[in-house]
């Protein structure tokens, strides 16, 4: 009896995997599909370029920000919890 409820467990799990399969393959056809034949997430034609970026943008940040005050760290005693007694 525990092996038919045991195989009748099994068959729902993987009938169960198997919906969820066929769903994430209905909703994602072409990103799954391209992915398999090796493609990847970018179309050769339209991939990023290798290398540096080809113009530098600098970051400055504004004057508020700098002057904006830092928050000081208070030395918190350091106390063991329990005594060496105990």
């Amino acid at each position: 009896m525990v092996q038919v409820a045991a195989a009748l467990l099994f068959a729902v799990a993987a009938g169960l995997g198997l919906t969820v399969i066929l769903a994430m393959l209905r909703n994602n056809e072409d990103a799954i599909l391209s992915a398999l034949l090796g493609e990847g997430a970018f179309p050769a034609e339209a991939a990023p370029l290798p290398g540096p970026a080809p113009q530098r943008i600098t970051l400055r940040r504004s004057p508020a920000r700098r002057d904006a005050p830092r928050p000081v760290r208070v030395a918190a005693c350091t106390q063991p919890l329990l005594s060496r007694a105990a």
